[in-house]
């Protein structure tokens, strides 16, 4: 081959970015089966349950792009080493805590090695595989993993907690990491792209100031009041942040994010609208376990278990939205998906105690069946929106959108669920306010696409000529 690489290494990098990249969606679905029993063990707070997810959500989709830029600058062996290195410590130290707060701190820790881990991951598939037919191959293959790690997360994560506690779900990644650290070491070429843009530092400071102070904001609130000075302060502190952000982000040579991609309506609609698919899906998942465990007093593995009707719909529908779309259009198919998780989520907001599981798993399944066809769809609209040298940036920024959407779904659905039982509600009452939440915002979303979500732009080619190409198509994973 013309790359110098032999068949055999490229079969064992494929299985190691793969491998990487099960591990950082796993991480973000098998947390959900462990937390009653974290909240039960670390006597913590529906608050404190909402902060382990975000933690590591809130770090992935701040540094997604920066790691994307590191991938391209150092090489992508170098970034996703490192990367595995940091998220396998900290998966140690996630297992080691004893308090809530070093459990956040480490879970931050464990989301900057997935936000480094995964860009880096896609940026050795596509040096390893120059000819596009094996590359798309290779990259379908990654994505189908991305699939597994996200759809066995919650029966896995109940089986280990089942067998141990919640501990056992941070100790399964070291011994995968530590063999992948050792292999890829041996295997993984060293290759760098020298005309790889600079990272924007303010730019990545700011942002995450923005989105960090309006989760605090948004999370903290059903504790300290919406009307309380802290809440309101955050909430002022995040519109000064923001309008920082954005004047930077129209000043600096290269900007993490290029405001000139918001002129093309097709870009901006489908961000927005992956904000709604992460908001809806992350934010009603938080609750579906604790749904079966706490309300319906099932045990932890079988809650997980009573989960999968969701996940495995979204995987097995998720492969066919692309081909859909590219039938009869992004539009349709987008609109479809999110009328039917929103009927799903509303569904869900009838459910109580005493409902029968054969009258639950449907809906779950219905809700999973909309979000799949979703995802593909929007990230195709996005980057079909920008010329062909910014499709890397553009799909980077939309799996971007889709977890900054999750960190405020968690947030917001946790608030909601808080002030209904402080007006005297149980938590089961709170869920089902929850649930009804997601699903009108999610078919709200609907009734936007339909609306909004336009053919294929014919984008105004002003793009530089580099790009950050790592921080790419690691919208593909579905986290």
């Amino acid at each position: 081959m013309s790359d110098g690489i032999r068949p055999h290494t490229r079969v064992a990098l494929l299985t190691l970015t793969c491998i990487g990249q099960f591990m950082v969606l796993l991480n973000n679905s098998i947390t959900s089966a462990a937390l009653p029993d974290m909240q039960r063990r670390l006597d913590t707070t529906l608050t404190g349950l909402q902060w382990i997810v975000n933690a590591y959500v809130l770090a992935v989709a701040m540094l997604l792009l920066a790691g994307g830029v590191f991938a391209d600058r150092f090489g992508g062996k170098r970034v996703f080493l490192g990367g595995m290195a940091v998220f396998t410590l900290a998966s140690l130290l996630c297992s080691l805590s004893a308090t809530v707060g070093w459990l956040l701190a480490a879970r931050i820790l464990q989301g900057i090695g997935a936000a480094a881990l995964s860009p880096a991951s896609l940026a050795l598939l596509a040096s390893a595989y120059p000819v596009p037919q094996e590359r798309i191959k290779a990259i379908g293959q990654w994505a189908t993993f991305s699939g597994i790690g996200l759809a066995v997360g919650p029966a896995v994560g109940g089986i280990l907690v089942e067998a141990f506690d919640w501990r056992a779900i941070f100790l399964i990644n070291i011994p995968i990491g530590v063999l992948t650290l050792v292999v890829g070491a041996r295997i993984l070429p060293d290759r760098r792209n020298a005309d790889a843009p600079p990272l924007d530092v303010p730019g990545q400071v700011l942002a995450l100031l923005v989105v960090g102070t309006l989760t605090f904001g948004l999370t903290e609130a059903g504790d300290h009041g919406w009307t309380s000075p802290l809440i309101l302060s955050c909430f002022g502190a995040t519109v000064v942040l923001l309008a920082l952000f954005l004047t930077v982000e129209a000043r600096v040579a290269a900007p993490m994010l290029p405001l000139r991609l918001f002129k093309h309506r097709l870009f901006t609609v489908s961000n927005a609208a992956m904000t709604v698919v992460g908001f809806g899906l992350m934010g009603s998942g938080f609750f579906f376990t604790q749904f079966f465990a706490t309300v319906q007093g099932h045990s932890v593995l079988r809650a997980a278990m009573e989960t999968l009707p969701c996940t495995l719909a979204m995987v097995v529908s998720s492969p066919y939205a692309a081909r859909i779309a590219a039938r009869f259009g992004f539009r349709s198919v987008v609109t479809v998906g999110l009328v039917l998780a929103g009927t799903g989520l509303v569904t869900m907001a009838a459910v109580h105690a005493n409902t029968p599981y054969a009258n639950v798993w449907w809906r779950l399944a219905v809700t999973g069946v909309g979000f799949g066809l979703t995802m593909s769809p929007l990230t195709g609209a996005a980057i079909s929106s920008v010329g062909p040298r910014e499709g890397g940036l553009a799909s980077g920024i939309s799996s971007t959108t889709r977890q900054i959407g999750a960190v405020f779904g968690v947030a917001v659905l946790g608030a909601v669920v808080r002030t209904r039982q402080e007006h005297g509600a149980s938590f089961g009452s709170g869920l089902n306010t929850a649930f009804l939440t997601a699903g009108v915002v999610t078919l709200v979303g609907g009734v936007f696409t339909a609306l909004w979500l336009v053919r294929q732009q014919a984008p105004v080619d002003d793009a530089p000529e580099t790009t950050r190409t790592a921080a790419s198509q690691s919208t593909v994973s579905r986290s």
